[in-house]
């Protein structure tokens, strides 16, 4: 156990300096040049109230928050959103047939100026709660595609090899180049694996400050 425990540590510390040299490389392309207040829709997937990813996105919230911008935070897990039934009623710009909770958040995500996206890896992508949500993305692609926005992706997982998150930033980066956005940062979070895990490393201060950098 306390080998285990010694290798994971290790690898987090590497892991963190990895990956923290992405995050200050996207801090300094954006810090203080945006004085704009900006609406931001923060979408958390986690299904635990107290889970390491919504705790990332709470530190992005309190950042973005202290530099003036306005927050709506959607949490996936606890709202009504039904999968996309693949009607295409909608007409990919349109009605959506499906009455639920997301008929709330929808026109919250044409407004806003930036999307943020916070999941633990699940399976080696996105939590299920959060895919239903950006599926239903479809009913307003015409929209949102295009509409210059601005995004984030804050993600946990529990093992520490970097490999395992490319599936999910892969997905994520694809799927801003198609809707046109600009990523503003990301923050992967990796040996984090019970709740609250996460509150014992720098990632939080990370989120932080890449809300703070917006």
């Amino acid at each position: 156990m306390e080998r285990r425990d010694f290798i994971r540590k290790s690898l987090l510390a590497a892991g963190a300096a990895v990956l923290g040299g992405g995050l200050a490389r996207a801090i300094g392309d954006n810090d203080s040049t945006n004085d704009k207040r900006m609406k931001i829709v923060v979408l958390i997937g986690s299904p635990r109230r107290n889970g390491n990813s919504a705790y990332l996105a709470e530190q992005f919230i309190k950042g973005a928050e202290e530099k003036g911008h306005e927050i709506f935070r959607f949490d996936c897990a606890f709202r009504r959103v039904e999968p996309c039934r693949a009607c295409n009623r909608c007409g990919m710009d349109g009605p959506c047939v499906i009455q639920d909770d997301f008929a709330e958040l929808r026109p919250r995500l044409v407004e806003a100026d930036m999307v943020v996206f916070a999941t633990p890896m699940y399976y080696f992508g996105v939590s299920a709660q959060m895919k239903r949500v950006i599926d239903r993305f479809y009913a307003i692609n015409g929209q949102i595609k295009g509409a210059r926005k601005k995004a984030a992706f804050l993600m946990t997982y529990a093992n520490t090899a970097e490999r395992e998150a490319e599936p999910m930033l892969l997905h994520y980066r694809v799927l801003l180049e198609y809707l046109g956005w600009e990523s503003a940062g990301e923050v992967v979070a990796p040996g984090v694996w019970t709740a609250g895990s996460v509150k014992r490393t720098g990632y939080g201060e990370m989120a932080y400050k890449l809300g703070k950098s917006i």
